[in-house]
């Protein structure tokens, strides 16, 4: 399980070792950004001194990397719930499996890109999110057992997927940098076929 106040300390240090490194080489991207006269000028940005176009992004992507690594740490957390259980249903488990498996990846992915974009791997203020649950939520995950617990989750999780739909969704209809376009159309693609089977597997408990 990744708790996502001891995720959220980790990626801020790295981010400070990246922005660190990053003071120490100003110089040369001033002088390489001072040769380049093929490219109309544009505002002083990290996107302009980026060495290649998926460095490139905007603040949707941002918005999007920032959020969607919480909804998937939580993710993660449910299916470490459901995994610690001794009663639990072979189909729920290899769901949970399933989704550690496809969702801690994408968490690295996304807290890599953030830091070398140089941007902070938590966003300012609080956002809500949809289909993230609720401490009293997760408390009552942690408690059920057998098939009440199976259900539980796999309502929750429907809910918590279709949040993440809708935040990727957003992200491909105002993203820029290209590799958070395709996981976001991963993530629909994926999360919505996981969705279907969720409502089929909760139909027969």
């Amino acid at each position: 399980m990744i708790p996502l106040k001891k995720f959220l300390v980790l990626s801020t240090t790295a981010l400070a070792a990246v922005v660190a490194l990053a003071g120490c080489s100003t110089g040369a991207d001033e002088n390489m950004q001072g040769m380049d006269h093929s490219s109309t000028a544009t505002s002083a940005t990290a996107d302009t001194q980026a060495p290649a176009t998926n460095a490139q992004h905007n603040a949707a992507d941002t918005m999007f990397a920032q959020m969607m690594i919480p909804h998937h740490v939580q993710a993660v957390e449910m299916s470490d719930i459901m995994l610690e259980k001794s009663d639990l249903d072979p189909k729920i488990a290899e769901l949970a499996q399933d989704i550690k498996a496809a969702q801690a990846p994408e968490i690295q992915k996304m807290t890599d890109w953030l830091t070398g974009w140089s941007e902070p791997t938590a966003m300012a203020g609080d956002h809500g999110m949809d289909g993230m649950m609720t401490d009293a939520d997760l408390d009552k995950l942690k408690s059920a057992q057998g098939t009440d617990a199976s259900k539980l989750f796999l309502t929750q999780m429907i809910a918590h997927h279709e949040g993440a739909v809708k935040m990727a969704e957003t992200e491909v209809t105002g993203g820029q940098n290209t590799d958070a376009i395709a996981l976001a159309k991963d993530i629909v693609s994926s999360q919505e076929a996981e969705i279907k089977d969720m409502k089929d597997l909760l139909a027969t408990l």
